[in-house]
């Protein structure tokens, strides 16, 4: 069930809703290849020794991965040796990108039980030092604020309740044409208001006991977040530091190996947007499709970290 769906505030809610996710066609198939391949990597031989480098370059590669489908497209070996990331808008985005990544596994024990704390300080985080007004930092938008992905782009998103002019059939990124924009599939912002109501239910749903897999947790979380873009700035980076947290919290990958972040770049922006389409449509088949792409991108991203373990072994890293 998505939040988003139009009927969503007349129709009975179940018990469990998360759980209802979870049952969807698909979705249970792609919790046990998320579980069977988060297993494979934490059983390297590398990891009884060298975990502690894995889950660092797990971390830079990450905030790669998160930047890259900000905007902010760079090469892995330039985030490595860069250490001034004030220069421009891309570089202020690959810096929050990271400094996100360094704060996500401090933010665990509050998360469970405040979740909105969780994200008013991820957003402070990566605000910080980026050149956006102190007023908007740390809080969600208020009427009439505009949304930036990167300040400095020069791009914002469309008036709250206003149509996407020339929104793309095919699902492609219409709102945020600027380089430095993650895709939204052509969705109007929601008002102020609306974001104020559904921050509050997705809240409760993190704090209420849930028989759901990680996976369908961090990925509405992730979604519902990017709809909403509750923030003034950085909403998809924050998004993707949220569905991170919840992979880490839940012991699914308590060492923050498995970096989905890799994955959602490496499968692209256009099916980003495509599967985030349809978690905006809120229907079954929508919501499933937006949970599988989610686990792909976990896949990924563990094999990505398997590959990092290989090269440790063979002293190549």
């Amino acid at each position: 069930m998505s939040t988003t769906a139009s009927d969503a505030s007349s129709a009975p809610r179940p018990e469990d809703p998360l759980a209802t996710l979870a049952a969807l066609p698909g979705v249970p198939g792609a919790v046990e290849s998320v579980r069977k391949a988060v297993d494979r990597v934490y059983g390297h031989r590398v990891m009884r020794r060298r975990g502690n480098a894995v889950t660092a370059e797990a971390a830079l590669r990450a905030a790669r991965g998160s930047a890259a489908l900000s905007g902010a497209d760079w090469a892995l070996e330039e985030v490595r040796r860069r250490s001034d990331f004030g220069s421009d808008a891309e570089a202020r985005t690959v810096g929050a990108a990271l400094r996100l990544n360094a704060e996500a596994g401090q933010l665990l024990s509050v998360w469970s039980q405040s979740p909105l704390r969780v994200l008013a300080r991820l957003h402070l985080v990566a605000a910080g030092g980026a050149g956006v007004s102190d007023r908007t930092v740390g809080r969600p938008r208020l009427a009439g604020e505009p949304v930036v992905e990167a300040p400095g782009s020069g791009a914002t998103a469309p008036d709250a309740g206003a149509s996407s002019p020339g929104a793309p059939s095919s699902g492609a990124p219409s709102v945020e044409e600027a380089p430095v924009q993650v895709p939204l599939a052509g969705t109007p912002l929601p008002d102020a208001d609306e974001v104020a109501a559904r921050l509050d239910g997705l809240a409760r749903l993190v704090i209420a006991t849930s028989a759901a897999p990680a996976l369908v947790t961090a990925a509405v979380v992730h979604g519902e977040l990017l709809a909403l873009r509750p923030f003034g700035s950085y909403n998809g980076l924050v998004a993707r530091a949220a569905e991170r947290v919840v992979l880490i919290g839940s012991g699914l990958d308590p060492k923050a190996i498995c970096p989905a972040e890799v994955g959602h770049a490496e499968l692209g922006r256009a099916a980003y947007a495509a599967a985030f389409d349809g978690y905006l449509s809120g229907t079954p088949e929508g919501m499933a499709a937006w949970i599988t792409h989610c686990g792909r991108a976990v896949e990924l991203g563990v094999r990505e970290s398997t590959a990092v373990c290989e090269a440790l072994q063979r002293g190549a890293a």
